[in-house]
């Protein structure tokens, strides 16, 4: 008989060595390491609430992200209620920029990454920097692996275009289309 203390410690054990794997993802999705850490302890909440409903031998690594990936769209949902500074624009003014280029590069990666959308950069973000395969992303996203392979080609296409033309670049490039799309509708009218 399998005593129930020893698999509590084998289940926060194993919990405790993918901590900095959550932390990643959490950071990368929320981009704000506070927010982050709060997401991660709440998804370990809900896994220690729920370990029962865990089937030993599968896959914990992809169980603890999808507590984390539902939690995270559960949250989007209510927020999309809240009137905050979700651009993060009164917050830029607070802070001072960074002044090496690896930290502006930075910088324009997550706010390149912030511009697509929530599937695109969770499918990115865990098949590039977490490591998972496409499988494994489906599974976790509750997707058909060639849905996960269109949304990673398009939000590669797309991070390529954002990062290539710059944040700030695309803006000024959506106002000059702006402005070609009325010359070239004068000239067709005959102004």
């Amino acid at each position: 008989m399998v005593d129930r203390r020893d698999m509590s410690e084998s289940f926060s054990q194993q919990i405790i060595a993918f901590l900095p794997a959550l932390r990643a993802f959490a950071t990368s999705l929320c981009g704000n390491r506070s927010r982050a850490d709060d997401l991660v302890q709440e998804t370990i909440a809900k896994a220690w609430a729920r370990q029962e409903s865990f089937k030993p031998g599968s896959n914990m690594r992809a169980w603890l992200h999808t507590i984390l990936r539902n939690h995270f769209f559960n949250l989007r949902r209510v927020e999309k209620r809240v009137v905050e500074d979700s651009e993060g624009h009164f917050v830029e003014h607070l802070s001072v920029g960074a002044a090496q280029d690896s930290n502006l590069e930075f910088r324009d990666l997550r706010r390149a990454l912030a511009q697509l959308t929530d599937e695109q950069r969770e499918a990115l973000i865990l098949v590039g920097a977490g490591g998972f395969s496409y499988q494994e992303v489906a599974d976790i996203s509750g997707a058909a692996v060639g849905t996960v392979k269109s949304r990673i080609n398009r939000g590669r296409v797309r991070l390529a275009d954002l990062m290539d033309g710059g944040i700030d670049g695309e803006i000024r490039s959506g106002e000059m289309n702006l402005g070609r799309a009325k010359s070239d509708r004068s000239a067709l009218d005959g102004d």
